[in-house]
């Protein structure tokens, strides 16, 4: 027996150690037809192995051979599984009919290796839709197999039921064990490795078990009581009737032989007790007269013993290391006989019944539950999983998606009741976006009119000025600025918000209030930007910042005092020149520190002059492609319309950045602003 075990065990361990293997080989990867076939063929040898080196036990040879199908197709392709059991199977009857391997069961082994590999394709497509089964349902699934292979043998040797008997009562409690533990090792290890490993004996939360496996979980409980109750009351019935047939056996051998000894003393060898039974017939000192052991004494204890048991209908007894069912009859002359059939041969059509009924019962249990499965999973699970696909898309923003599940009458109800929410959801929606819309082009136009939008100045024409913002969401966090802080000078402001959207714009109107007002007490540009930053900063919970350029130039003089406060490089262009980069110095932006020192500079204008200021929408701008529009193609268009008017110039700026765009939704506010200083002020 320890020997048998050793080396099933080992076997097995073999067959789980090597698909752990293929395993890693495959490593995740989809597989190709060829690879499917080529682990269909390997597994098929390994039946064919098995095949030829079994395990010797009890005159029977044992193996684990239906891992092999089973593992293929669970655990790799379905196809993979069909072609092992098909190449084991197949070669399993060669071996049998035409070498005289295992010839008795040649028949009964080829079908049931073949049928597990279309077990295993049939449960990987249609249960397990290509999932890993769990090792309890792996555990189920190989023992399943082997009872078929069992009663398979049954079946196949109706005329011959003492020899298939013998050989179910010695194959399959190791066969059905190791064929299901080998099966339920291989499904811990791949899942363990491919990191879908659930501890059975943690108890989940109800919300972490699918609907599926809950009702499959229940149903196969409940099949497996009702298996339970079926089978023992079955066998239950089977040795009450045993017990009887027995009786009347041992009553009517007990009347036989007491006619023959009261006819001439003495008993017919040809009377027997059932195929294997004994009778002892006594006389009061416990001398064996006749039957088994002639002329033995039977012990003292035992005399008594047995003449306590007569006129009971049966009784269990060991003799000789065999027990017997015996009864006792006291004959005329005063002697006793007693007539005993072995357990064995009392139970053996018990037996052999038991074995028929429960392999019929748990493969029936089988075929009912993986139908009944695959009917709940087509009839009730594969439509919930389609009102939640449809659900997902749903809470995703596809408010578009319908649920048409129409099977029946609860699934239409259901599809129209969730179709009905989404459409009043929609309508919500739309009368709130339809008045958010209202309210953001209302603070887009009140935007608009802080912002100034008149750039013709009757008393000034030493200058040429012109500004555009276009916000990317409606209202935005640039702006610009221009005006007067007396007769001839100029000042001239764009920033750009670090927000987007309404609370840009909030923070915007603060700047932009906030750097106007500081101008109107303080002429100098490093002292307008020092308190306007130190202003900003109070209150700012929302850690927002601003990047701004200012420029205040004396229009008599031509001199701009500058300063930059994060913001992007201005652009300047000399009379009768190019568009250039003035890569001035930059402070951190507006209201990130207190206490922050501009850093001033000057640049001095003559007339024709010009400079361009924008804000890091422009050159930040990207197209499909992720490319963005960058400030190399911003100076070369500015140099190729250097002649045009301002007005002209910054509209067909941004009719190029939308023709470079190509489509690309806008993520940044644009804003630009242009100086030009055509002479001195004479003022």
């Amino acid at each position: 027996m320890f020997d048998m075990i050793l080396k099933m065990s080992l076997v097995t361990i073999l067959y789980v150690v090597f698909t752990a293997l293929v395993e890693m080989w495959v490593d995740k990867q989809e597989l190709s037809r060829r690879a499917k076939i080529s682990i269909g063929l390997i597994y098929g040898l390994l039946c064919v192995f098995s095949t030829h080196f079994g395990i010797d036990y009890q005159k029977m040879m044992l193996n684990v051979r239906d891992i092999g199908p089973l593992a293929a197709g669970l655990f790799f392709d379905p196809l993979s599984g069909i072609i092992a059991g098909f190449v084991g199977g197949i070669e399993r009857y060669i071996a049998g009919t035409y070498f005289g391997i295992g010839s008795y069961t040649a028949i009964a082994c080829s079908v049931s290796t073949c049928l597990a590999g279309v077990l295993a394709a049939v449960i990987s497509k249609f249960i397990l839709e290509g999932e890993k089964p769990q090792p309890i349902y792996s555990l189920f699934i190989g023992a399943i197999m082997e009872v078929f292979h069992m009663y398979a043998v049954i079946l196949t040797h109706r005329d011959d039921v003492s020899m298939a008997f013998f050989v179910v009562d010695v194959c399959s409690v190791p066969m059905i064990t190791f064929t299901a533990l080998g099966l339920a090792g291989v499904s811990v290890i791949l899942l363990m490795y491919s990191g879908e490993w659930k501890n059975p004996f943690i108890k989940r939360k109800a919300e972490e078990v699918s609907l599926s496996e809950s009702i499959k979980n229940h149903f196969f409980g409940i099949m497996i009581i009702l298996t339970a109750i079926n089978l023992a009351g079955s066998y239950a019935i089977q040795t009450e009737i045993a017990y009887k047939a027995s009786i009347t056996a041992l009553a009517r051998s007990a009347e036989e032989i007491k006619a023959y000894y009261e006819m001439d003393g003495t008993v017919s060898d040809k009377i027997k007790v059932g195929d294997t039974g004994i009778y002892l017939l006594y006389d009061n000192s416990g001398k064996i007269l006749s039957g088994y052991h002639v002329k033995e004494t039977i012990p003292t204890s035992e005399i008594k013993f047995l003449s306590e048991q007569v006129g009971k209908d049966y009784f269990r007894r060991t003799y000789y290391g065999q027990e017997y069912l015996c009864r006792v009859k006291k004959l005329n002359d005063g002697n006793t006989l007693v007539v005993g059939m072995t357990t064995d041969e009392v139970f053996y059509y018990r037996n052999i019944q038991a074995y028929e009924l429960g392999f019929g019962a748990v493969i029936l249990f089988a075929v009912m539950y993986f139908m009944i499965s695959i009917i709940i999973y087509q009839i009730v699970i594969k439509r919930i999983d389609q009102v939640n696909n449809s659900l997902s898309k749903i809470t995703n923003g596809d408010l578009d998606e319908v649920v048409d599940v129409r099977s029946s009458s609860e699934f239409a109800s259901l599809s129209n009741d969730i179709n009905t929410t989404v459409d009043a959801l929609k309508g919500y929606i739309n009368d709130a976006k339809k008045r958010i819309e209202e309210e953001i082009e209302l603070a887009s136009n009140i935007q608009k009119a802080v912002l100034p939008t008149n750039f013709k100045f009757k008393n000034h024409q030493e200058f040429e000025l012109w500004a555009a913002m276009h916000a990317a969401k409606g209202v935005g966090g640039d702006f610009y600025d221009f005006f007067f802080l007396d007769d001839n000078k100029l000042a001239l402001v764009i920033a750009d918000v670090s927000g987007k959207g309404i609370p840009g714009a909030m923070f915007m109107m603060r700047a932009k209030t906030t750097i106007r007002g500081q101008a109107s007490s303080n002429t100098s540009v490093s002292e307008i930007l020092y308190r306007a930053n130190n202003t900003l900063c109070e209150g700012n919970a929302a850690e927002m910042f601003v990047t701004a350029w200012l420029g205040i130039i004396d229009l008599e003089t031509g001199i701009m005092k500058c300063a930059n406060f994060g913001h992007e490089y201005p652009i300047l262009m000399r009379a009768n020149g190019n568009y250039e980069v003035f890569k001035d110095e930059h402070s951190l932006p507006l209201a990130t520190f207190e206490g922050i020192k501009a850093k001033e500079y000057e640049i001095v204008f003559k007339p024709g002059d010009r400079i361009f200021a924008y804000t890091d929408g422009v050159p930040e701008a990207i197209n499909k492609q992720k490319e963005q529009y960058g400030i190399d193609r911003l100076v070369n268009f500015l140099n190729a319309n250097k002649n045009d008017p301002f007005e002209l110039l910054l509209d067909k700026e941004i009719s190029d950045i939308k023709k470079f765009a190509n489509g690309e939704e806008q993520f940044d506010d644009i804003t630009m602003i242009a100086f030009k200083l055509n002479d001195y002020s004479k003022n």
